[in-house]
């Protein structure tokens, strides 16, 4: 993973934290619970110890890394392990497979906004992302303390849960940053159907760039009470926090009067 650089494909390579330790690596793959029946995506595979470990593991691993001397070092764990493939290739411009798939990653952390955006806005999602990142990235994602644009935007598909903590000693060199493995598992059935994204999308991004009671409102005030009462949910309290169920109950308010 690459601390924050905005020099083009070298953010990729620069100043990265390796996680070396082979105990806390199987230790996390343990809990993913990856087995021989995973194929399995790496992104930014470093130096090879996660990848090693994915191979020993899974059916098949791809991973990914735009380094070229780490790429060229990495070759050598391809010709070790028949089932894993190396790509020198940007994975955000990657396609990804159309079957069933995981994602397990020590991500840069410069981009952890655009990959995850990419994981999860793709055609066929992962079925679980287990993603190594700053821990504030990941609360975020997760909705903690509350709900904001990042984790309002995947709830609906996507349960989200940080299952381990790392210390910051586990790393080499050391972050500068505390870093979880979050977990982003595709729901099997949506919140919302899938064909409703993209207007959940609009609904939910023009609502915290203009509120929902500002002057360029979706629902009126009398449609926002109505829908949360009749759903037996509590009102919006313009200080407080709306809660997630509270978001879907006026989504679908706004489905139903800008659809008719």
């Amino acid at each position: 993973m690459s601390k924050n650089n905005s020099k083009g494909a070298n953010r990729y390579s620069i100043s990265q934290n390796f996680l070396t330790s082979r105990k806390t690596i199987d230790r996390i793959i343990r809990i993913a619970n990856l087995g021989p029946k995973d194929s399995v995506i790496e992104i930014g595979a470093g130096k090879g110890h996660i990848t090693k470990a994915l191979a020993r593991k899974c059916k098949s691993v791809r991973a990914y890394e735009i380094d070229e001397k780490l790429y060229q070092k990495l070759l050598a764990v391809q010709n070790d392990f028949p089932n894993c493939t190396i790509k020198k290739e940007d994975f955000l411009k990657a396609i990804l497979p159309s079957v069933e798939y995981k994602i397990f990653s020590n991500i840069p952390f410069s981009i952890t906004t655009n990959i995850v955006r990419k994981i999860t806005d793709a055609p066929n999602p992962p079925k679980e992302a287990y993603l190594i990142m700053e821990k504030g990235a990941a609360k975020r994602f997760c909705g903690k303390p509350a709900d904001g644009l990042s984790s309002l935007l995947l709830k609906p598909f996507f349960d989200l849960k940080i299952v381990y903590y790392f210390r910051k000693e586990d790393f080499h060199p050391s972050p500068s940053a505390n870093c979880v493995l979050l977990c982003i598992r595709r729901k099997e059935t949506p919140d919302i159907p899938l064909n409703t994204r993209q207007s959940y999308q609009k609904f939910i991004t023009h609502s915290f760039q203009h509120g929902l009671f500002g002057p360029n409102h979706l629902l009126t005030k009398k449609q926002i009470a109505t829908s949360l009462k009749q759903s037996h949910l509590p009102q919006i309290e313009r200080s407080g926090n709306t809660l997630y169920v509270q978001w879907l109950c006026l989504f679908r308010c706004y489905e139903k009067f800008h659809h008719k």
